[in-house]
């Protein structure tokens, strides 16, 4: 079963490279967090069809999206990392001029797949 999620264009896209947004994503975050479980589920979700995924430092996801990712583009579930939205955030506790870039470049490092 593939779900059709509804999307909106970007404003910033240009005629040529028009992308749109799916208004439904899938949220990463869990109390208590299972990393074992994490990476099936979204696996999943990508096999469902869900393409955008949200997620943070602070909900510790961030590995387990990259891993999934990279077995969805393993097993031909997606055939390009371009076909996926992720988002994550800066926390306010790394709000700070000292602190913004090296939290951005542990984000990137932890889901360094994505």
């Amino acid at each position: 079963m593939m779900l059709t999620i509804p999307a909106v264009d970007l404003s910033s896209s240009n005629a040529a490279g028009r992308r749109s947004i799916p208004l439904v994503g899938m949220g990463t975050a869990a109390y208590p967090f299972a990393p074992e479980t994490a990476k099936p589920a979204i696996l999943h979700a990508i096999g469902l069809g869900y393409r955008h995924f949200d997620t943070a430092a602070l909900y510790q996801s961030e590995t387990a999206v990259g891993e999934a990712v990279e077995e969805a583009l393993r097993l031909g579930i997606i055939k390009s990392r371009a076909e996926l939205f992720i988002t994550s955030k800066l926390w306010c506790s790394d709000a700070h001029p000292d602190l913004v870039l090296p939290s951005i470049q542990t984000t990137l490092r932890r889901a360094r797949r994505i």
